[in-house]
């Protein structure tokens, strides 16, 4: 299964979710991020450390895409409708990750209004999100109001919808200078904020390895 993970703003999460999903990916066959992205953050990443899969960029791409089973791509924070439209008809899934915040969310329903077009394969990702808090007295975790409004949102907009949610683990912002995936990276809350990911690459490769 190919993968694409795309928005219209930078800061939503991109391409830490391409590199988890990748990661994730490599347990079951040869896995190639692709690093579309000017900024290349995929590659710098790759570079300061040891990821467990193939990351390169579009040019480099060719002679490693016959070798992997899956693919994922992080395309650029702002790609232009033409962009859009190539990647809506080359890969099977894409991924729009957005904070629950406002001018976030309104990208994102700017990025849908793109894709309805092509009548492609997309789903959003709430990524960057207060991770769940008991209430005082209670034992259950309930989402925070940022989620719950953010998912509220998009199921009125009819925009399909992971169940998975990517929560905000300092772990998760600072294992990109170790040129490590969050597992790897010593931090008490690395374990859990792995685990969002697995949540997320049960849901869309469960049944497809």
């Amino acid at each position: 299964m190919d993968i694409c993970i795309l928005g219209l703003k930078g800061g939503i999460g991109k391409t830490t979710t391409a590199i988890h999903l990748a990661a994730y990916m490599q347990q079951f066959g040869d896995t190639l991020l692709i690093d579309a992205d000017k900024n290349a953050s995929a590659l710098r990443w790759a570079d300061r450390g040891n990821l467990p899969f193939k990351v390169c960029n579009v040019e480099g791409s060719v002679k490693h895409i016959r070798k992997a089973k899956h693919i994922v791509a992080d395309t650029k924070a702002r790609p232009e409708r033409e962009d859009i439209k190539a990647v809506a008809k080359e890969y099977d899934l894409l991924i729009m990750p957005s904070p629950p915040r406002v001018l976030d969310l309104d990208a994102l329903l700017k990025t849908r209004d793109i894709l309805v077009e092509y009548g492609t394969n997309y789903k959003a990702l709430l990524t960057i999100t207060p991770p769940p808090r008991k209430r005082p007295g209670g034992s259950e975790k309930i989402p925070s109001s940022k989620e719950q409004e953010a998912r509220e949102l998009l199921e009125a907009e009819e925009i399909p919808v992971f169940v998975s949610t990517i929560y905000q683990y300092t772990a998760i912002e600072k294992s990109p200078l170790a040129g490590v995936t969050v597992d790897q990276y010593e931090d008490s809350y690395s374990d859990v904020a792995w685990e969002c990911y697995q949540n997320l690459g049960r849901e869309i490769y469960d049944g497809k390895k």
